[in-house]
């Protein structure tokens, strides 16, 4: 099994996991990071352990351990932890609490993760010595995260992620809510360069199903999606996508995904993608988004989103191309047949409420006269939750597009469904479209003025009602449209 053995949910399947996805082919595929550079370079450099020993920087015990450990001789080093692996543990630890020099920290944390490398088991060693000395096996590296060089603090995430994922027993909350705000920021940090190896820690935690949830609870999700709309290369959109992918495996995750806006980004990101490996990855979550769901209903509002962002036409795009890639192949044809499937069943309804929850609103088909004499009620459903989107839309989006088509649907809304004014009025939105009449955008203005004469007209009829109730039948009537125009 790839990965770690915590959580009954530790790992997808094997067919699951894809084609050259397993740790040792990403750490050869990953070479070329940053991180991996510079460790070949501090392999090379030898730490004179005499002097820390003579200026009683270190231990007797430590310094025999530490001298005969730093050899190229596997076998010698096997020995060594096979017969004393508690030293190895007190040696390494010591050592990182009392070195500061950066250059031989940064030795010691190379020296520490390719002796992990070479066998994932030894990882219980750490746990094994914390136990005994009833200590967190986290404080010592948690410690590093704070440093100022770049090296040293990745290479340390990397050592906590394989003691994190390798071992048998999990992160403590603290510990892990810790450590993933750390990866998070990590991530949000401008030109970052070492930012393969903050997503590679991720790929590994995010495997495990407990630690999902925890990085979803720090705001994990928004953040991938965050960096993903950003410019970043194909090796990072990549991993960051993997990360979306494995977080797709739990159920729930899968069914809140799209809240986040998951499948417009992707979809755009496959659009422009002109790597396999990106173009693989992006479609494994779209199929995850449909299969792991365990509420049908959800699954087919993901279909509605995907046809919705157009991922049908480069499906097509795609079936065109010669792949060698089983999966994708696979994947290309699943997408096709069920996202069709759900065009055929998509009322026009259905179409509407994904767009709006979208967020990305166009003049569809749905922006008709005929839609919203059959449907303008529907708006009331789930606590108004449409147009509470509709109206949140109008507050923050930059896009004239979308406040023009929100303004002309609220129009509509008001127009068609006769307690519409006073709806909108309560959840804010008058006041927005108000707003709106001043917009720079001149489509923008004509909308907001139309919406607003909509809002006004059923007023004046409302008030004419009220006014014949009152006043008698032979007493002139002022006429809505011209009371419009002025008020307007």
């Amino acid at each position: 099994m790839v990965g770690g053995t915590n959580g009954a949910a530790a790992e997808p399947k094997l067919k699951e996991l894809i084609t050259s996805i397993d740790d040792d082919k990403i750490d050869m595929l990953a070479a070329t990071s940053v991180l991996q550079q510079r460790a070949t370079d501090i392999r090379n450099q030898k730490v004179n352990w005499q002097s820390y020993f003579q200026s009683q920087m270190i231990s007797q015990e430590d310094f025999n351990f530490i001298v005969a450990f730093d050899t190229h001789d596997s076998h010698k080093r096997e020995g060594l932890l096979h017969s004393d692996p508690d030293q190895c543990a007190q040696t390494f630890l010591n050592l990182l609490g009392h070195v500061s020099k950066d250059q031989t920290l940064q030795y010691i944390l190379v020296l520490m993760d390719d002796m992990l490398q070479e066998d994932r088991s030894r990882v219980e060693i750490f746990h094994n010595y914390a136990n005994k000395k009833k200590e967190s096996v986290w404080g010592p590296f948690l410690n590093l995260l704070n440093r100022q060089d770049g090296f040293i603090t990745n290479m340390t995430s990397r050592i906590i992620a394989k003691i994190a994922c390798w071992s048998h027993t999990p992160m403590e909350r603290s510990d892990l809510h810790f450590y993933l705000t750390w990866l998070k920021d990590q991530l949000k940090t401008q030109n970052n360069e070492f930012i393969q190896s903050v997503a590679r820690c991720l790929q590994m935690m995010l495997r495990i199903d407990d630690y999902r949830f925890a990085f979803v609870s720090v705001d994990g999700i928004s953040t991938l999606l965050s960096v993903l709309s950003g410019r970043v290369n194909f090796q990072v959109q990549y991993q960051l996508i993997f990360c979306l992918w494995v977080l797709t495996f739990n159920p729930l995750l899968a069914e809140k995904m799209n809240k986040f806006n998951v499948i417009p980004i992707l979809a755009d990101i496959l659009s422009d993608s002109v790597k396999e490996k990106v173009t693989r990855i992006i479609l494994a979550v779209f199929r995850n988004l449909i299969e792991k769901p365990d509420d049908l209903q959800v699954a087919k509002e993901h279909c509605i989103a995907m046809v919705q962002c157009k991922v049908l036409k480069q499906l097509a795009i795609l079936e065109q191309r010669k792949f060698d890639d089983e999966d994708l192949i696979g994947d290309v044809e699943f997408l096709t047949e069920r996202l069709q499937s759900s065009v055929q069943d998509l009322s026009s309804f259905d179409e509407y409420a994904t767009e709006v929850k979208s967020g990305r609103l166009e003049w569809s088909p749905v922006h008709k006269s005929k839609f919203w004499r059959e449907n303008a009620q529907r708006l009331n459903e789930k606590n108004y939750e449409l147009l509470r989107i509709l109206i949140h839309l109008l507050e923050t989006s930059k896009d004239p597009l979308v406040l023009s088509v929100a303004s002309f649907d609220i129009g509509e809304y008001v127009r068609h469904y006769p307690r519409g004014k006073h709806v909108i009025e309560q959840l804010g939105g008058k006041q927005l479209v108000m707003q709106l009449l001043a917009h720079e955008d001149p489509n923008v203005r004509y909308e907001a003025l139309l919406a607003v004469q909509k809002l006004m007209v059923h007023n004046w009829e409302y008030l004419g009602r009220q006014l014949e109730k009152e006043q008698t039948s032979d007493k002139p009537q002022p006429k809505p449209g011209a009371q419009v125009s002025g008020k307007a």
